[in-house]
């Protein structure tokens, strides 16, 4: 894109999480990255900039509710970077704006029916256009993305995989995966449409090959002798799409996707939990009380996320052959997703990516070059 003069735009800056991925831009992108800060507010920008001290760091004013200024910044930028949730809420705009200005996007939202209705609505464009918008830069789907990946490139590829994924984590979920997950819970409805929607759109995979997510039942693990509790985020539908995009996943694939606990009775007490905060969502009022208690864009102090923690275990068996591998790294819900969504808008701008457009995941735009990325910058990979 030689006509863009900016290389990144951050979209958000002065939000928690903004900020976190701000600051490692600041550390860690190339010193002739050209790249700047974009929000509503310049004064938050600026009281932003000056705690990164870069003072020539340019700032754009733009608003998720003014179409203009987000055209504004999609035809300067080479990527945007949208940290402002929930997208369902806030999101659509800018993204049709970069998929019209085939500019490449990248955010950390958990929020699938915000996914599939992006799909439907500028999937088409974006690969008209060649832009690549690719959601789930964070926690969500990031290690499980490619830790799914990394685990089948263990395997043969002409046989069925079989595959699971088993989370453990120590860490504080931030305001803005509540907001979103409450969002979700009480869209369940509407969630089944837009997801109906868009596999009714996309189809099968051309190849004749098939790969979804399945739906785990509570059990104890072989492998790894966890509590298993299935979850039912966006992790598995984007490890799917990518089994379904990528023929390194065999010609079969199934992936599940679960909590794991050491005891049944934390099990169980998890199982409860989530039931009963679906339950909550439903009524408006214990919704928004919920909501209350941690607001968006607040999060954790430094020292309680240097605590923080998460593993990913993936167990893939094919043909008699099983392999087990694991994905680590510190605090998921902050640090390590500011890590990861700056990489993968590093990664759009500077690496020698798959030639793809439209919307993609992270395996399917980036896969290799992006694992390499997000392990200098800490994750772990490893066979087991």
């Amino acid at each position: 894109m030689p006509d863009r003069d900016l290389d990144i735009v951050l979209f958000g800056a002065t939000g928690f999480t903004g900020e976190l991925t701000a600051a490692y831009l600041a550390r860690n992108a190339p010193a002739d990255l050209r790249w700047a800060l974009a929000g509503r507010n310049l004064a938050k920008l600026e009281a932003v900039r000056e705690r990164l001290g870069l003072p020539d760091l340019e700032l754009l004013q733009a608003d998720s509710t003014d179409p203009v200024s987000l055209s504004d910044v999609a035809r300067r930028a080479r990527v945007v970077i949208s940290t402002v949730g929930p997208y369902l809420q806030y999101g659509d705009a800018l993204v049709g704006a970069c998929a019209e200005s085939g500019t490449d996007y990248v955010d950390l939202t958990g929020e699938s029916e915000f996914v599939d209705r992006m799909y439907l609505k500028h999937h088409q464009t974006a690969v008209e256009s060649g832009a690549r918008l690719v959601h789930a830069c964070g926690f969500d789907s990031i290690p499980h993305d490619l830790g799914a990946l990394w685990t089948v490139m263990q395997l043969p590829d002409d046989q069925p995989i079989t595959l699971r994924g088993v989370v453990r984590s120590g860490g504080t979920a931030s305001g803005g995966t509540l907001h979103s997950a409450l969002g979700q819970m009480a869209r369940a409805r509407q969630m089944k449409q837009a997801y109906s929607a868009r596999r009714r759109a996309e189809g099968k995979p051309a190849d004749g090959r098939s790969s979804r997510s399945v739906a785990g039942k509570p059990h104890r693990d072989s492998v790894r002798g966890y509590w298993l509790l299935p979850l039912p985020t966006i992790d598995p539908i984007v490890v799917a799409r990518s089994g379904a995009a990528l023929s390194t996943y065999g010609p079969k694939f199934r992936y599940s996707h679960y909590a794991g606990t050491k005891t049944l009775r934390y099990a169980a007490g998890g199982a409860v939990g989530v039931t009963a905060l679906a339950a909550a969502a439903q009524v408006g009022p214990l919704r928004k009380l919920l909501l209350s208690k941690i607001p968006a864009g607040q999060g954790p102090s430094e020292s309680r996320r240097a605590k923080s923690w998460f593993t990913v275990d993936f167990v893939g068996e094919v043909a008699g052959q099983t392999v087990h591998t694991r994905v680590s790294g510190g605090d998921p819900g902050y640090t390590e997703t500011a890590m990861m969504l700056a990489e993968s808008a590093l990664c759009l701008v500077l690496d020698d990516n798959p030639a793809t457009s439209g919307q993609v995941t992270t395996a399917q735009a980036m896969g290799e070059n992006l694992i390499e990325r997000v392990q200098k910058g800490g994750l772990t990979f490893e066979i087991r």
